[in-house]
């Protein structure tokens, strides 16, 4: 890993225009900055707007962090986690979080209490699960591959009891559906603005792909097509701005291809933020949104981008 070293230079030269369409997002006097360091491996970061801090996971370490914007201060939020992993928040404001750990989903209340949403399906046991996105109508999506029972380093050692899958939790039933079982390995997910399609990293792939599925009744996926090739990268976590642009953990430990990848909602790549760390998730955040912090194995970066992320 590189020594982390700011930019003296604007426009930073670590934010590489990949194709014309990717000028309008960069911002001439804003550089990449590293906001803390001190992780095994960073994941989920989620943005509370209200309160003005950003969550993340560093799964080995079994903690749950926070950092505060307004005074930089970083602190331990909960541990242990349950080698939390995949982290968002839903429409009424609460933290979803999947734990690799404990092979579940859980939500924390306004009081602190956790609620598990789901620990198994058809009677079997969850495998590991991993990313999670929540909807307008207030259903939670989420990936379950078996990636944290390999180890005990960032999960628990177990035996999968179901086949790697994306399910659907119904924000008024709590019932928990498949919604595939068929994609290699499926990690980071997101929605497009409209949420008319949902985007999924197919990890075990080779290469590794980002799959494009159309949403039907906000609650089937039909037409399964690969959007992205990452080639010799790989995608991991992502979230989509309010132009419906990809944006995207990346790297292998290259000093080429780590960092965040940037993608047109046709699948070209248009930009990449260069990173001396390979970075495994993101999400929009700061005051009007348009900060992009970048989970990056032991440290979190930001930037200031022209567009905001979406709802």
């Amino acid at each position: 890993m590189k020594t982390w070293q700011p930019s003296m230079r604007t426009p930073d030269p670590a934010i590489r225009i990949l194709d014309e369409r990717f000028e309008r997002y960069r911002l001439a006097h804003a550089k990449v900055e590293r906001s803390w360091t001190g992780c095994r491996w960073a994941e989920g970061p989620v943005w509370f707007g209200d309160a003005g801090v950003l969550y993340w996971t560093d799964l080995p370490n079994e903690r749950i962090m926070k950092w505060d914007e307004s005074t930089g201060d970083v602190s331990t939020w909960r541990a242990p986690s349950n080698k939390a992993n995949g982290m968002t928040r839903d429409r009424q404001g609460r933290l979803i979080v999947c734990e690799h750990g404990a092979r579940r989903v859980t939500r924390t209340e306004y009081s602190g209490r956790v609620t598990v949403l789901a620990d198994q399906f058809e009677g079997k046991p969850l495998n590991s699960p991993n990313d999670v996105v929540a909807t307008s109508d207030g259903s939670v999506w989420f990936t379950d591959p078996p990636f944290g029972l390999v180890s005990d380093y960032m999960g628990q050692i177990g035996e999968p009891k179901l086949p790697a899958s994306v399910y659907r939790i119904d924000a008024e039933s709590g019932h928990i559906e498949c919604v595939s079982n068929d994609i290699e390995g499926p990690n980071g997910l997101a929605f497009s603005p409209d949420e008319r399609t949902l985007y999924v990293v197919a990890s075990r792939a080779r290469p590794r792909t980002i799959m494009a599925f159309d949403v039907l009744d906000g609650r089937r996926l039909q037409n399964g097509r690969v959007l992205i090739d990452a080639k010799d990268g790989t995608p991991d976590g992502f979230r989509v701005d309010n132009h419906g642009n990809l944006w995207c953990g990346w790297g292998t430990g290259n000093d080429e291809l780590d960092g965040v990848r940037v993608f047109a909602p046709d699948g070209r790549a248009i930009g990449h933020i260069a990173l001396p760390e390979r970075c495994a998730n993101l999400c929009f955040g700061g005051k009007d949104n348009n900060r992009l912090f970048m989970a990056s194995t032991t440290s979190i970066y930001a930037l200031f981008v022209n567009t905001r992320g979406a709802v």
